[in-house]
């Protein structure tokens, strides 16, 4: 008899543990599928497993900070980032790596973008070669491994840089797509649309795709749902009733981020104080806590 329906099976294993580490575990990273998330992650799929063309489709993904982007982003990373086969002639083992994940530079610079994926490779290199050694060796290591995509976080981040170095570093990308027929994908706040404006060509390359904050409506209640099934507590918490969902979302704003903050912090006492589930007296505590807007004081009532 199933006692603790209201969990995974993977999260009732937990409930054995001591307090310590099951608050322990609250910290980790965690993928929940939900739908939008499983929805960009189709889009994702359909980019990479079509062939490759002389002007590969790529995508922009934005969203405001801390809303999911990047967990999104390295779920599909840790899908696709390795792939093994062995060769029917030779039967030696091949290993390609389809997806390559790198956060942007601090700013526009294309030098700083060749190393940021060498880095990648766990390659050495010399950071005092020209850009066109640089270039040759990435490119040798992205037909080797035969790469069809490349993922870059925060791209927002070219947009540190005079017009000049935003238009080098974009013609950089464009060439290695049109070399290698690779799709990009960038992923940034919604301010990352301005990178594409640079030149008209990079704009038309570009399907961009918005994750905008959670409305207070069913699909919310239903991601509600799906997170209370990952929080080891022995007892239901009905998180997506009317009156717990609303208080979570107007604490949160529906930002994705804040929302998983506020449940750790509320689930750390749920379990601290034995009371083993969440009610919205636990909520109200913590009604405070805006992590995005910085301010980090925890309210406890």
């Amino acid at each position: 008899m199933n006692i603790y329906p209201h969990l995974l099976e993977s999260t009732q294993a937990l409930l054995p543990l001591s307090k310590e580490e099951r608050i322990q575990y609250l910290h980790q990273d965690r993928w929940i599928g939900y739908d939008r998330a499983t929805k960009i992650i189709a889009v994702l799929e359909d980019l990479l497993t079509q062939p490759r063309k002389i002007r590969p489709l790529s995508l922009l993904l934005i969203g405001e900070p801390n809303n999911g982007k990047t967990t999104i982003i390295r779920e599909f990373h840790q899908q696709h980032h390795t792939e093994s086969s062995r060769d029917p002639v030779t039967d030696l083992l091949e290993v390609t790596k389809p997806v390559i994940l790198i956060e942007a530079p601090p700013t526009a610079d294309d030098k700083a973008l060749y190393m940021a994926m060498l880095d990648y490779f766990f390659v050495p290199f010399r950071p005092t070669d020209s850009k066109a050694v640089l270039r040759y060796q990435l490119v040798h290591l992205l037909r080797k491994f035969n790469t069809k995509m490349l993922i870059i976080d925060e791209i927002h981040n070219f947009l540190s840089g005079t017009a000049i170095k935003q238009r080098e570093v974009m013609n950089t990308l464009k060439s290695l797509t049109n070399e290698l027929k690779i799709s990009i994908v960038g992923v940034g706040t919604k301010d990352a649309v301005r990178v594409l404006h640079t030149d008209p060509q990079h704009a038309s390359r570009f399907d961009v795709e918005d994750l905008p904050k959670w409305d207070l409506d069913l699909d919310f209640r239903n991601l509600l749902v799906s997170y209370e099934r990952l929080l080891p507590l022995k007892k239901e918490s009905n998180l997506s009733t009317r009156q717990s969902a609303t208080l979570l979302h107007d604490i949160s704003s529906g930002n994705l981020g804040d929302l998983n903050r506020i449940l750790i912090e509320c689930a750390k006492d749920a379990i601290m104080t034995g009371s083993e589930q969440i009610t919205t007296e636990t909520i109200m505590k913590f009604k405070s806590l805006k992590p995005t807007a910085g301010l980090r004081k925890v309210s406890r009532v």
